[in-house]
């Protein structure tokens, strides 16, 4: 009996119901495109962020001690032949890409001195887990406006000069163009020619500096194997509390907080990972970069929030408004089911009936709307597709029901006031 009427009510108020349905599916699709937008979001600004430049700096230890405490360089080193472990850490999938440098100063023939810096361009690496990856500051440093070519990596045929990159700065200096031969010598070395194979434009301090391959850093210097410093570029979870305190003193954590803080992607939880694969070496966070991915990331999940929110209240107000005026359009049906006995509760249970099972319809057509609706975001916004997150099921659907309730009350208040005698006499 109860269900007839229910789909009875339906039927005659079907124009009705689908406004409320499509209201209810419009915050729907809202809700459950920001949330998995919300869950994603995270990858998907630090993925956008690492193409501005790695967020962790390796150096070696007393290279690192000397430099904070009198500001000066020490001649120490690390090994070239211990950067496949970086790849077998904890995190080693938050390992995006990883570049060694090798630093130094040349002579320029004709007596100028010049800062010359040998690093992996595109290098294909062989892991001793048996996977293999390319890797190099051609990923990293990918805002450089480029004139010419990138080095490679590869084998250079036999008689040709090994090739160099020259900073902006550096080649209007010499006046140095695209194919000129220049020679750099130092104290232990002799004079090396290299060809002007590209020019670029970093917008800082790398303007005045010349890239070779690592491989011919290490003959002009004669540091065989050896490498100043790696930067490293991760994906890496915001900063709070517990982050923050490990980055002072990670043996200060008591067991519990230590094994969440080293199980988390934390900048701080990374380099110490790295710490204890590198020999003798010290990860810092590059924290310029490392505290405006926080930042972004925060506000951006902050922003789909808010959006979350804003449309679901403007689903409350537009079924408030559209229940209000179903249950006027009815009231003498409703004040003659009062003449004749009915009470507020059965009466109040129906409309709420009517009101949830159109918004299970409108929820799932939502729900599935909004799902493609994140996946215009993602392929809008960040080039890549959206993961479906199972948890914005149960979000949705309770967010839904919340809203669907709150936007139904002042209209069950209105309906619990309405007087027979009052209705069926034309009082309202």
């Amino acid at each position: 009996m109860f269900l007839r009427m229910v789909i009875r009510a339906l039927v005659r108020q079907w124009k009705k119901m689908l406004m409320i349905a499509f209201t209810i599916a419009l915050g729907s699709s809202l809700a459950t495109a920001m949330l998995n937008v919300m869950f994603d979001v995270g990858d998907k600004v630090n993925q956008e962020l690492k193409t501005y430049g790695a967020n962790i700096r390796v150096l070696p230890q007393s290279a690192s001690i000397m430099s904070d405490m009198y500001g000066i360089e020490n001649e120490s080193f690390l090994r070239e032949d211990e950067l496949g472990k970086l790849k077998t850490i904890f995190w080693a999938f938050n390992i995006v890409d990883f570049s060694p440098y090798l630093e130094g100063k040349a002579e320029l023939k004709g007596g100028s001195e010049i800062k010359v810096t040998g690093t992996w361009f595109n290098h294909h690496l062989a892991l001793p887990t048996g996977e293999e990856l390319d890797t190099g500051m051609v990923a990293m440093k990918k805002w450089w406006t480029v004139k010419g070519q990138w080095l490679s990596d590869g084998e250079k045929e036999d008689g040709e000069n090994p090739k160099v990159m020259v900073g902006s700065e550096l080649a209007k200096k010499h006046g140095l163009n695209l194919g000129d031969t220049i020679s750099l010598s130092t104290k232990t070395t002799k004079e090396k020619s290299f060809t002007v194979a590209g020019i670029f434009d970093a917008g800082g301090d790398e303007d005045e500096y010349a890239y070779v391959n690592l491989s011919d850093a290490q003959k002009l210097f004669d540091k065989s194997g050896l490498i100043s410093s790696i930067e490293v570029s991760a994906l890496t979870t915001p900063d709070n509390d517990l982050a923050r305190k490990a980055a002072q003193d990670p043996s200060a954590l008591n067991q519990m907080d230590w094994d969440t803080w080293y199980c988390t992607a934390y900048v701080s939880s990374i380099c110490y990972q790295i710490q204890e694969v590198i020999s003798n070496s010290v990860a810092k966070a590059v924290r310029q970069v490392a505290e405006s991915e926080g930042a972004i990331l925060n506000k951006t999940q902050l922003l789909m929030l808010l959006i979350t929110i804003l449309s679901l209240i403007g689903s409350a107000l537009g079924i408030s408004n559209l229940v209000t005026a179903s249950v006027m359009e009815r009231s003498k049906e409703i004040g003659l089911l009062k003449a004749i006995g009915a009470y507020d509760g059965p009466i109040s249970a129906l409309i709420l009936t009517e009101i949830l099972i159109t918004a299970v319809v409108g929820g799932v057509m939502g729900y599935f709307a909004g799902l493609a609706f994140a996946q215009i975001i993602g392929q809008s916004v960040f080039d890549s597709a959206i993961a479906i997150k199972v948890t914005v099921i149960p979000l949705v659907a309770i967010l839904i029901f919340v809203v669907t309730l709150s936007g139904s009350l002042p209209s069950i208040r209105l309906l619990l006031s309405l007087k027979p005698a009052e209705v069926l006499h034309g009082g309202h």
